[in-house]
């Protein structure tokens, strides 16, 4: 339908449940344009949640977005807010590429003021929601709330912490994460997504590439285990990365 001039909107539900189309997203959507010599389009979006931490087990909550952003033409993103879920889903439908767009259960039921009129959020640029000087916060998906409770935490101990929301997976933006680390010198990645070959890794091999002499510290990673989620609540809890072990983090980096 996208190749033959639609802009499709599929929903798949749970992220686990997109193993079923990976032929169809990687070997036929995110290559006909390359395929064809740009005479084709494929403007299609295909949704697909993830719901960590609501008990559903490793058949329903898995974070995929890393294998998807290994796929040259195929962009992600995620929203973490209702306006940049709104603003992200309408950029995505007008993209005339296919688009990945992995959406949190935890945001369905937040609650926000949206803008009125037309509005877009642009895919591949970060957010900066709050600004800091010690050290730099990339957050992904819903990660961003517990980042917000994080730097809460640690403004009570004096450690004023930069905040970006990433919002797009594929292609990433790392100019503005440049910016934010040779202004802090710190740099901790936080994602749902387990920690092993997750989009952490690939921020902070760019970052240690391009910015290195500006880093005082290595950069860390607060993820999820390389293992499947848990259905039983407490196993899930210590599963997924949160507020406590951002901050925890954060002060063993800060020395």
């Amino acid at each position: 339908a996208a190749a033959a001039g639609l802009r499709p909107v599929a929903e798949i539900m749970f992220m686990n449940f997109i193993t079923l189309c990976v032929e169809e997203l990687y070997n036929q959507a995110s290559k006909m344009h390359w395929m064809f010599g740009a005479q084709v389009k494929v403007p299609m979006v295909v949704r697909a949640m993830t719901a960590g931490g609501y008990g559903a087990g490793p058949h329903h909550s898995s974070s995929l977005e890393a294998w998807f952003a290994h796929m040259p033409g195929l962009k992600v993103v995620m929203p973490s807010t209702p306006v940049n879920a709104k603003g992200l889903m309408k950029a995505a439908i007008r993209d005339d590429n296919p688009v990945l767009y992995v959406e949190p259960l935890s945001s369905y039921r937040i609650k926000a003021e949206i803008p009125e009129g037309d509005y877009v959020t642009p895919i591949g640029k970060c957010e900066i929601v709050k600004e800091g000087s010690d050290i730099t916060i990339v957050s992904v998906g819903r990660m961003l709330t517990e980042s917000l409770k994080a730097i809460d935490q640690l403004a009570n101990d004096g450690i004023k912490a930069e905040l970006i929301d990433l919002l797009t997976v594929n292609p990433l933006d790392m100019e503005t994460i440049y910016a934010s680390v040779k202004k802090t010198h710190r740099l901790v990645i936080i994602h749902e997504a387990k920690q092993t070959m997750g989009i952490g890794a690939e921020i902070a091999a760019s970052v240690q590439d391009t910015v290195f002499d500006w880093l005082d510290a290595p950069v860390a990673r607060v993820a999820a285990p390389f293992t499947h989620i848990a259905f039983q609540p407490k196993l899930e809890q210590h599963y997924l990365p949160d507020a406590g072990k951002l901050v925890a983090q954060v002060k063993k980096m800060m020395g």
